[in-house]
């Protein structure tokens, strides 16, 4: 039987605006596996990063269940919770903005070191550092540098090293490689693989880009609006997408080959307002299945084989065909 190390159900984040509530994060449920990666996915705005900042309360929920091996982190108080968030780390998508430029390397990993009170004198905490440096392939020469006099990989391995340093069990990892690189991408995905292998932590894993979720992910959430519209296992997902939003993503990830195409899914039509929402598809505006179904009720995320769930008025007919 499958051990979950995180479990959200009927999460909501509403932020209150002039025009009325925008619901960023609206009814979100998964179960996380220990020393697995559920993958978010979505456009700029669908309430991804949200989502995963809402799970260790960096800003607080609306409303919903937070359950972190059975513990409801909803209802414990803010010393309670900050006790909590030594085993909820999370790395963020600018390795610059994210560190303290009056910070050295050592001083910057170093205080996540001295939170977990293993060690007491300065060698131990500076020993500790340099295994840290060393985890994630930072030069032990770098140990006195400052964020401006390094790349953007090697800030980003500073923004890990700073997550591994408090012994995390969950780390959010919100479009950490975005910032960066190509080629630096690759080194930091490979090195948060590594870690996976070598010292079994579990990622929520947030980007807009399909093609790193896939090379990441075991389960992969596609969000949209502040919504789940599909959830599937990765191979699963990527081999029969059922939501014409999913298949729309999908068509966007370029082939590395000359002249290779998937046949782009242009999606037109105006997008729905997050503020005070219709209950209705919310993806019914730009969806070229869409039929009287989608404007009668926003349709709820259900199983539709197993561990493959799709909120879809026309499921399966009309989101077969493509």
């Amino acid at each position: 039987m499958a051990e979950y190390l995180l479990e959200v159900n009927h999460l909501k984040k509403y932020f209150k605006t002039n025009r009325g509530m925008l619901h960023a994060v609206d009814d979100i449920s998964f179960r996380l596996e220990k020393g697995k990666t559920l993958g978010i996915v979505g456009e700029s705005g669908c309430g991804k990063s949200t989502t995963g900042r809402c799970v260790m309360r960096l800003i607080e929920p609306t409303s919903g269940e937070i359950l972190f091996e059975g513990r409801d982190l909803m209802r414990l108080n803010k010393k309670e919770m900050r006790a909590a968030r030594s085993d909820i780390q999370i790395i963020f998508q600018d390795p610059f903005s994210s560190l303290d430029p009056r910070n050295t390397v050592m001083q910057t990993i170093a205080e996540g070191v001295k939170v977990t009170g293993k060690y007491k004198t300065q060698a131990e905490i500076e020993k500790r550092v340099l295994e840290l440096m060393k985890t994630v392939g930072l030069a032990e020469r770098l140990i006195n540098a400052y964020p401006h006099e390094l790349d953007g990989g090697r800030r980003q391995r500073i923004g890990i090293a700073r997550a591994l340093a408090v012994e995390p069990k969950l780390i959010i990892c919100d479009e950490p490689v975005s910032a960066l690189d190509v080629s630096i991408q690759a080194q930091i995905l490979n090195l948060l693989k590594e870690l996976q292998k070598d010292l079994g932590f579990t990622y929520i894993f947030i980007t807009h880009d399909l093609a790193v979720v896939n090379h990441i992910s075991d389960d992969i959430m596609v969000m949209y609006l502040g919504q789940a519209v599909e959830k599937a296992p990765s191979e699963e997902l990527f081999r029969n997408p059922i939501h014409p939003y999913t298949k729309a993503l999908l068509s966007a990830i370029p082939i590395p080959k000359v002249g290779a195409s998937r046949g782009r899914i242009q999606l037109k039509g105006e997008i729905s307002s997050p503020v005070d929402p219709d209950d209705e598809c919310r993806f019914a505006r730009r969806c070229m299945y869409t039929c009287d179904k989608c404007r009668e009720k926003n349709p709820p995320l259900v199983e539709v084989s197993p561990n493959h769930f799709v909120a879809c008025a026309v499921f399966p007919e009309q989101a077969r065909e493509s």
